[in-house]
């Protein structure tokens, strides 16, 4: 605007991986933009076993699809169930099930201490001492944000390069956009998100400034076997879960104590309830 330079930082956020003994690291695929994808399919090509680790989301996702690609796929995570910071536990349980429905074995609990190649596959030694066979491993246990060079250019950073509501950071004319961003206190790698920042940051460069404003924004779960929606409850919110339905079919209020709707996970046949849900909910970030 006026001729003044602006710089937009949009670096997304990386894939968390973890040390693994063995010789067989190089195996272990990230999948977070289309190269990873296109080397993950190249190795995955032709072979029947998929080892994935991470039961959140991303592994959740996979599982479903290599499943349903007519892999034999197994999943290890150290945690007590699926989702473990998403769904309360009849929603995780509710997805697990439909997921060992087409096959897939979970392993919860101990993670992957070693990766040792057997040929042109792989054996896997978990922490436990059980042992898992595989031909291609995807590591799906997280992200974060990409902070290192805004940090060595002396930005402000918490969990994500910290903006406010016009997604301004701590230097002039310096903007942060998508996953790198924190913005008022929030982190949402999700894709709603990211739209409507998108919006507001375009106004804002064109010579209108317009905070950024988060509504009610579920998430749906690409787990076909058995959908879900999400609308998770912000951090540190007090209240109880509530639930409704049975096997895939789970419908999961989070309210205060005053009734009032904070969060809700939804599963199966039960996500039609979405659009009435939403409309109890309070906006993310009004």
């Amino acid at each position: 605007t006026d001729g003044q330079i602006q710089l937009v930082l949009a670096w997304g956020a990386e894939a968390i991986r973890v040390p693994v003994e063995g010789d067989a690291e190089d195996m272990i695929h990230t999948v977070n933009d289309l190269t990873d994808y296109g080397n993950f399919r190249v190795a995955a090509d032709g072979r029947k076993r998929a080892l994935i680790m991470g039961a959140g989301l991303i592994g959740c996702e996979f599982a479903n699809d290599l499943s349903n690609g007519g892999y034999d796929v197994s999943v290890v995570a150290p945690c007590e169930r699926i989702f473990p910071t998403l769904l309360p536990p009849a929603a995780a349980d509710a997805v697990q099930a439909g997921l060992e429905s087409l096959g897939v074995s979970f392993h919860l609990g101990p993670y992957v201490s070693k990766l040792e190649r057997n040929g042109d596959s792989a054996v896997a030694t978990l922490s436990d001492g059980t042992i898992v066979e595989t031909d291609v491993v995807v590591s799906a246990i997280g992200l974060r944000p990409r902070l290192e060079m805004a940090t060595s250019a002396g930005l402000a950073v918490n969990r994500g390069i910290v903006t406010n509501r016009l997604l301004e950071t701590s230097a002039a004319d310096v903007y942060a956009l998508g996953d790198c961003a924190e913005v008022e206190g929030l982190v949402l790698l999700y894709v709603l998100p990211l739209m409507a920042s998108a919006r507001a940051l375009a106004k804002t460069l064109t010579g209108t400034p317009q905070e950024v404003a988060y509504g009610v924004m579920p998430v749906t779960v690409k787990t076909p076997v058995t959908p879900v929606v999400v609308a998770p409850p912000a951090v540190g919110a007090e209240g109880d879960w509530t639930v409704d339905g049975e096997g895939s079919d789970i419908q999961a209020e989070f309210r205060n104590k005053d009734g009032e709707l904070l969060g809700y996970a939804l599963t199966g046949a039960k996500v039609v309830n979405k659009v009435a849900l939403n409309k109890e909910l309070p906006a993310i970030l009004a």
